[in-house]
């Protein structure tokens, strides 16, 4: 049976059969399979670790862009090189399609800030 669990609680009827009488495994995982609900952890644990990497790459890209701008600009250069740009967004939409697009345009912007 399936649940919609928002606050972590179910009703008394929709609790699982013995194990974790509150539900919270099932709130967190969205299974009261055990064997399930630990595989969806381990993956989880990973996805997590993805994500702070991610987010520190994101970090050190941007920083680098604005250096590179900094830089540029510093020497009498533009502010954006379109060309790059392009370069950039093309890759990103090669390789992830549409999304890809997406993702590119907000990596470019965290690096040279809005147009």
């Amino acid at each position: 049976m399936m649940t919609d669990v928002v606050d972590g609680s179910l009703a008394p009827h929709d609790r699982p059969a013995g194990g974790d009488p509150t539900g919270a495994a099932a709130a967190r995982t969205g299974t009261d399979d055990s064997a399930a609900a630990e595989r969806i952890s381990e993956i989880r644990e990973r996805i997590d670790e993805i994500d702070r990497t991610i987010i520190a790459l994101w970090q050190e890209r941007a920083a680098l862009s604005q250096e590179v701008g900094a830089t540029r600009m510093a020497s009498g250069g533009t502010r954006l090189v379109l060309s790059r740009e392009r370069e950039i967004l093309e890759r990103f939409r090669e390789a992830l399609g549409a999304d890809g697009t997406q993702l590119a345009l907000l990596l470019l912007r965290a690096g040279r800030g809005p147009l």
